[in-house]
């Protein structure tokens, strides 16, 4: 009976004993038990203002997964390090309402930091904004010069457009129209 009793006292205390054995604990020595994987580690490397490429493109399965909040804030970090995969996950984000309101003000913004930064999918995505006059003011031959960049960078949906004569229908599904059509 003894026997019995004493295992299941054991038993019964271990849940508690391997949750403190787990908890990650800072202090003045160092951290006990760190966070080395997951959605908690990439969130504290963000908070710590870490960014590396692994913590910047988990941004795509925070924000798959909805936790749009959370990713938002990974890729504003992220874009501010110069990340410009970041930056036009922040202009799809802006463009799409994902952890904050419709804004292509933002999102047209967004995707030009990227083109100017060189990234041939931010320079695709502002070429398009420009074309269309979304979220910026329209310049159809600065669109176009921005996609011929792209294209010639290699990036396939930019020769695709350049194939179709710039039919902007090739690159967007007609369900995104409304939000292309002129506000007056």
């Amino acid at each position: 009976m003894f026997r019995k009793t004493l295992c299941i006292a054991v038993f019964a205390t271990l849940p508690a004993f391997a949750e403190t054995q787990t908890r990650t604990v800072e202090d003045e020595h160092g951290t006990l038990n760190p966070l080395d994987s997951g959605f908690g580690k990439v969130m504290s490397n963000i908070d710590k203002g870490q960014t590396d490429m692994m913590t910047c493109a988990t941004g795509y399965y925070i924000t798959k997964s909805g936790r749009h909040a959370p990713a938002r804030k990974l890729f504003e970090a992220c874009a501010a390090a110069g990340y410009t995969g970041a930056m036009t996950w922040m202009s799809q984000m802006e463009n799409n309402g994902l952890g904050g309101d419709y804004n292509p003000d933002a999102a047209a913004d967004w995707d030009r930091r990227a083109a100017m930064a060189g990234d041939p999918v931010g320079k695709f995505n502002y070429g398009l904004d420009l074309m269309r006059g979304h979220g910026v003011a329209p310049d159809e031959a600065e669109g176009r010069r921005l996609v011929d960049e792209a294209a010639q960078e290699g990036l396939a949906i930019a020769k695709r457009l350049q194939i179709a004569d710039y039919d902007l229908d090739e690159v967007t599904p007609d369900a995104d129209n409304w939000r292309y059509a002129p506000a007056f």
